[in-house]
């Protein structure tokens, strides 16, 4: 590793932060019109971090302290891992388990802050996050697994690299489609999308692990929601949608996925986690599955 590995890292860390801040004050802008109101302007969501930011705050004790300081840090050292439109900031490191396993030390940050604040809101909504994530993410992981065993890799910027050239007809969400559905389906998971909020419900619990937090800390947990909405969308735009060729190719593509989820969590109702639970249980790991079977004993897909 040289010095030019970290500035690197550096920029994908404030460019992932500042595009995605700005598609998410663009989609609040959508959304509004979908709902028949004009919403605020798209910099708004700026204006409400920094001022954030700019507050004091109170504290809950170490736990909870170190718990959003753990998270944050978590979540930025693992978007520096995310391979975008070719580049990394780190070669080799763009493993699927590795960002998995860095990625989970900002959740365990997130969980543990959260609980940490003593409030049984916080403490529902972590619990009810923790049983969407084991949800969503075994069916994901069946179609992830079965994409390594095709590609014979397990390299994000590989899986991106690998459909490239043959267009539209080499992404892997039309070479494999039940699993390229799945992995849209878990994305609404990941993001907390209807119908899987129920974790951060505002009219039910309160917002879940976000009720306590004010300040300087709910600015900090501002900023980790937008930087792990961009390793979650490029993660399944990386393996499913080809990445991108050039960085202007992968804006393009990252900014229609996106607005394509919240569009749809528009027009979506909610489920409740017993709901959500069954759901992914049901139909997207019954489809993971039936898709590994066709790869592995019909050769679909090679």
């Amino acid at each position: 590793m040289t010095l030019m590995n970290f500035i690197y890292g550096f920029l994908v860390l404030i460019g992932a932060f500042v595009f995605q801040t700005t598609l998410t004050g663009i989609n609040r802008k959508i959304t509004a019109r979908i709902q028949k109101r004009r919403g605020p302007k798209f910099y708004q969501q700026f204006i409400d971090i920094f001022k954030a930011l700019s507050k004091s705050s109170i504290t809950h004790g170490w736990v909870y302290d170190f718990g959003a300081i753990m998270a944050l840090g978590g979540i930025a050292a693992t978007v520096i891992f995310i391979p975008v439109a070719g580049f990394q900031a780190f070669p080799g490191l763009d493993n699927v388990f590795v960002i998995s396993y860095v990625l989970a030390v900002g959740m365990l940050g997130m969980a543990m802050s959260a609980a940490g604040s003593g409030n049984p809101w916080a403490s529902i909504g972590v619990s009810r996050a923790l049983t969407n994530m084991l949800a969503y993410d075994i069916p994901l992981m069946v179609v992830v697994f079965t994409l390594i065993f095709i590609n014979k890799s397990g390299s994000v910027a590989d899986l991106a690299l690998l459909q490239q050239g043959s267009g539209v007809f080499g992404w892997n969400f039309i070479k494999l489609p039940l699993g390229g559905i799945v992995a849209v389906v878990a994305l609404f998971g990941m993001l907390g999308k209807k119908p899987f909020d129920s974790f951060i419900a505002p009219a039910e619990i309160a917002s879940g692990p976000m009720v306590e937090y004010g300040g300087k800390q709910l600015g900090m947990m501002f900023i980790l929601h937008e930087l792990m909405t961009f390793i979650e969308v490029s993660l399944i735009l990386n393996m499913f949608f080809g990445g991108g060729e050039t960085l202007v190719i992968y804006l393009i593509k990252y900014a229609l996925l996106y607005t394509f989820t919240n569009i749809v969590s528009q027009v979506m109702p909610r489920f409740k986690i017993d709901q959500a639970v069954l759901f992914f249980f049901r139909v997207p790991l019954g489809m993971a599955l039936l898709q590994g079977i066709l790869v592995i004993f019909l050769g679909w897909g090679y």
